[in-house]
């Protein structure tokens, strides 16, 4: 009877046991993208702390149809943003750019390439020390980051290179009387490096300043932002003008415009 007794413990020892949950691979990814923790690792480190949130929202297509420029808008609804960083899974250069707000709101709007399906996310940095990550899913047939650009294509690119065209405009954003949105436009091939005989030449650094010399906000682009990049910003108050726009590539290219 004690022998029974025994073995009726182990086997419901055994049964609850196997009932625990396994480790989930994906860490929490809404994505179950595998490609996940290894992103969190590199870009985050290993002890960030981050909890998925809808308010950082990833607009894009369900589909690329052009997979050297695919639209994506980025919101971080969230008090106290210091740091947005896009990032794609599955791209053979995973880190698409990182946007400091300073004096802008926590959005940007652009374009970049897609080599392959895969979630695209935001990851935003509130001060206190907490990632906020949003995301969203874009299929495509992919090759974005493989193909030389028009520009590069046709040699037209060193007649407009470091060009910059722009335009302040009202913006409607609820609770603002005065806000207003910049959207610019840069001429540079943004070279990948992935296609034989074309080295890795993209513009690396952007500031936007306003009419008193402040930096309203920074950002640092990399290879995966699509040729002759366009971005919007958002503002909750039009900054004094005249804007200038100043930065520099990865050969040293200096960038200095303004925007009336």
């Amino acid at each position: 009877m004690r022998g029974l007794t025994l073995l009726l413990g182990l086997l419901v020892s055994l049964g609850a046991w196997s009932a625990e949950p396994s480790a989930d691979p994906f860490g929490g990814d809404p994505f179950k993208s595998f490609q996940w923790p290894e992103l969190k690792r590199e870009f985050l480190g290993a002890k960030a702390k981050v909890q998925f949130d809808e308010r950082v929202k990833v607009q894009g297509p369900p589909f690329a149809e052009d997979a050297m420029n695919v639209p994506i808008t980025v919101m971080a609804d969230l008090p106290g943003v210091q740091r947005v960083v896009v990032l794609v899974d599955r791209n053979p250069i995973r880190k698409v750019l990182e946007f400091q707000p300073l004096a802008s709101r926590a959005s940007v709007s652009f374009r970049f390439k897609l080599e392959q399906a895969s979630p695209v996310r935001a990851m935003a940095l509130t001060a206190d020390g907490v990632w906020h990550v949003g995301g969203t899913l874009v299929d495509s047939a992919g090759g974005g980051c493989t193909v030389p650009g028009g520009t590069r294509a046709d040699g037209s690119w060193t007649q407009t290179l470091g060009q910059v065209s722009g335009r302040l405009y009202a913006s409607s954003i609820p609770g603002t009387d005065n806000a207003a949105r910049l959207r610019l436009r840069i001429m540079h091939p943004m070279d990948t490096g992935l296609v034989g005989g074309i080295p890795a030449f993209f513009i690396s650094k952007l500031a936007v300043r306003d009419g008193r010399g402040k930096d309203l906000l920074r950002i640092q682009t990399f290879e995966p932002v699509s040729e002759n990049p366009v971005f919007s910003f958002d503002f909750a108050q039009s900054p004094v003008p005249p804007l200038r726009i100043v930065g520099v590539d990865n050969n040293g290219n200096r960038i200095d415009s303004q925007v009336e």
